[in-house]
C-alpha cells in the first residue's frame, strides 16, 4: 500500500519539476537584479504575493497591488512599442476607479468600464499633444491591462488584450481546478479574427498571418488595448496604413463572481507568463507549494521552460542581459492574491500598503471607498449652518494626470495558450517562438 502511494505521490509531482526547476525548500533569484519580488504581503481578506521579471531593455510592464481596509484592486499593464500607455494606465485607472466608485458609492461592472473609458480618454489626449510637437512615436505606444477588484465577497475583473486572470479552485479530494476568468483579445484566436472581419468587410486584410502569426492589419496580435492611437484615429494612422475607421477597441471584457468557499486564489498576469506556462500548470504550482515567494516561483518556473526551449542551462539565460534578453522571453509580471474566506467580512487591522513593481517603497493605500462616503457624510453634519461669508481667491492649480516619456517600441509576440474563457471561443494552432 505505502509503496503504491509513493509511486502515485511520485507520478503527481514529476512533471511540476520541469517547470519549477527548483527543491521546494529553495527558489532562487535573490540576487538577480532583473528579478523584482515581494514574497508574501497582506491584502483585506488574506495574503498575496508578487514577482516582475524584465527582458526587454526597458521593463514595459507595470503591476501594482492596492490592498486596503475595504477590498482589494490588482493591476496588471502589460505595455508595447514602449512603456508610455501601461505606465500612464498604471498611474491612473486605480485613481479613476476609486473617484468612480466614491461617487456612485459602490463598486460595479459599469465603475469598471467607466474607469477603463476615462483612462483611454485620458492618454489620447496625451497623444494629441504631444504628436505634432515633441512625439509622434507616442501614436503606436499601447498596452493590455488587467484589473480585478475584492468588493463586498464579489470578485470583479476587466481586460483589454491577453493578460490573464486564473482562478484556483478546489473539488471533490481536494484536487485544484485552473478557470480563466478573462477573454484572450487576440488575433490567433479564430473567433476574435472572425468577430474583426464582420466588423470589416471591406477591409479583407484586416487580419493577415504575418511569419506564422496572426496580426491585425499586418501589425499586432491584441485587438483591444489602451492607447495604440495609430489604429484608432485616421489623423494618427501611418501613411503605409491608412484608416478610416478605428480597427482596435478600448471597451473591456467585465465579469464578476460571488467568491465560494472552494475558490482558493488567483493569478494574475502578463501574457509573459502565459506563453511559457498553461493556465493547468500555473495553478498546479501555486496549489503545491507554500505561499511564500509563490509569485516568485511562477516567474522562475517559466524562465526554466523559456531555457530548455532554447536548450539553454537555467543558469546560462540568467547571465543574458536586458534586451537580449527578449529573444528568450517577454517581461514576466505575476501576482497571485490568496483568498482567505474567514477574513472576507473583517477590516484589516492595520491600513492597506500600496505596492507597485520595481518600486521598493510602500505608500499608503487610498481604496477606501465606503469610509470616505461616510466622513464627508459627518463632514456636513458637524458643520455650521450659519457662518460668515468670506473671500478667496482663486488658484490655477489644476489636477493633472501623469505623461508617459519616451521609449524605443518593442512588439511582444505571444505564443499559444490554452483558452477557457468566459464567452466560449475557439482556438487554431500556433507554432511556439
Amino acid at each position: 500500500m505505502v509503496s503504491w502511494l509513493d509511486r502515485t505521490v511520485s507520478a503527481c509531482c514529476q512533471p511540476l519539476g520541469r517547470y519549477v526547476g527548483l527543491s521546494s525548500g529553495v527558489l532562487g533569484g535573490e540576487d538577480y537584479p532583473l528579478l523584482w519580488y515581494r514574497d508574501l504581503e497582506k491584502h483585506s481578506c488574506g495574503e498575496f504575493s508578487f514577482a516582475v521579471v524584465q527582458a526587454n531593455q526597458v521593463c514595459e510592464d507595470y503591476g501594482h497591488v492596492e490592498p486596503g481596509r475595504e477590498g482589494t484592486f490588482v493591476g496588471v499593464y502589460d505595455g508595447h512599442g514602449g512603456l508610455d500607455a501601461s505606465r500612464f494606465a498604471c498611474d491612473n485607472l486605480s485613481r479613476h476607479l476609486i473617484t468612480l466608485a466614491r461617487e456612485k458609492g459602490t463598486i460595479d461592472e459599469e465603475v469598471l468600464n467607466n474607469a477603463f473609458a476615462a483612462t483611454e480618454d485620458g492618454f489620447l489626449s496625451i497623444v494629441e499633444r504631444e504628436f505634432h510637437i515633441l512625439d509622434p512615436g507616442i501614436a503606436s505606444t499601447g498596452c493590455c491591462c488587467l484589473v480585478g477588484v475584492i468588493w463586498k465577497r464579489t470578485l470583479y475583473v476587466a481586460n483589454l488584450g491577453d493578460c490573464r486572470a486564473v482562478l484556483g479552485h478546489t473539488g471533490r479530494f481536494n484536487r485544484i481546478f485552473a478557470e480563466q476568468l478573462t477573454n484572450d483579445h487576440n488575433a490567433r484566436i479564430k473567433e476574435v479574427r472572425d468577430e474583426l472581419r464582420a466588423l470589416h468587410p471591406d477591409d479583407s486584410n484586416i487580419v493577415s498571418c504575418v511569419r506564422r502569426t496572426w496580426r491585425v492589419k499586418s501589425i499586432i496580435q491584441v485587438t483591444r488595448a489602451i492607447g495604440d492611437a495609430f489604429l484608432k484615429k485616421p489623423e494618427f494612422a501611418l501613411s503605409a496604413i491608412p484608416l478610416r475607421r478605428p480597427v482596435l477597441r478600448a471597451d473591456p471584457s467585465v465579469c464578476s463572481r460571488n467568491l465560494q468557499p472552494c475558490d482558493r486564489f488567483v493569478i494574475f498576469a502578463s501574457d509573459g507568463l502565459w506563453d511559457l506556462l498553461s493556465n493547468e500548470e500555473a495553478v498546479q504550482i501555486v496549489h503545491t507549494y507554500p505561499r511564500q515567494g509563490i509569485a516568485r516561483r511562477l516567474v522562475l518556473s517559466a524562465l526554466n521552460v523559456a531555457a530548455r526551449a532554447r536548450k539553454l542551462k537555467y543558469g546560462d539565460l540568467m547571465n543574458y542581459d536586458k534586451g537580449v534578453r527578449r529573444a528568450l522571453h517577454d517581461d514576466i509580471t505575476v501576482v497571485v492574491i490568496f483568498i482567505d474566506h474567514e477574513m472576507l467580512n473583517d477590516e484589516l487591522t492595520v491600513p492597506g500598503m500600496s505596492v507597485r513593481g520595481f518600486v521598493d517603497t510602500h505608500q499608503p493605500s487610498h481604496f477606501n471607498i465606503e469610509q470616505e462616503v461616510a466622513t464627508e457624510s459627518e463632514l456636513i453634519e458637524t458643520e455650521p449652518t450659519e457662518t460668515e461669508p468670506t473671500e478667496t481667491e482663486p488658484t490655477d492649480t489644476e489636477l493633472t494626470e501623469t505623461e508617459p516619456t519616451e521609449t524605443e517600441p518593442t512588439e511582444t509576440e505571444p505564443t499559444e495558450t490554452e483558452v477557457t474563457e468566459t464567452e466560449p471561443t475557439e482556438t487554431e494552432p500556433t507554432v511556439t517562438v
